[in-house]
């Protein structure tokens, strides 16, 4: 999947799905957007560099800003902060709503970066 560009208040922000399987007797999807600030120098490389990152465990990006994990779609949501700037609770609602739009219409992933 391609990144996610969006504003929030004045924050553009690049957000980035990621799918995790885990087993543990039987299959559980987690999806998780890690959430970076978009410095406007967005492209397939960038993106891949960032991709690189998602699951280390100490993110040395200055823009990284955290992930939501969508747990039970529309119901439970977590964010983790563990960038170097946080979302507010504000933010993160937002964040979700834009993210909840793309989730709850697939058309629009085959229209990014076109």
């Amino acid at each position: 999947m391609s990144a996610l560009f969006f504003h929030i208040d004045d924050l553009p922000l690049m957000v980035i799905p990621d799918t995790q399987a885990h087993l543990n007797g039987h299959a559980v999807i987690t999806y998780t957007y890690s959430i970076f600030k978009d410095t406007g120098r967005a492209s397939a490389e960038l993106e891949k560099s960032k991709s690189g990152e998602l699951h280390l465990t100490k993110h040395s990006d200055p823009d990284y800003m955290g992930y939501i994990t969508f747990e039970d779609p529309g119901k439970l949501f977590t964010y983790t902060a563990d960038g170097n700037e946080d979302l507010t609770a504000d933010q993160v609602e937002q964040v979700i709503e834009h993210i909840s739009h793309y989730r709850d219409n697939p058309n629009l992933w085959r229209h990014l970066h076109q």
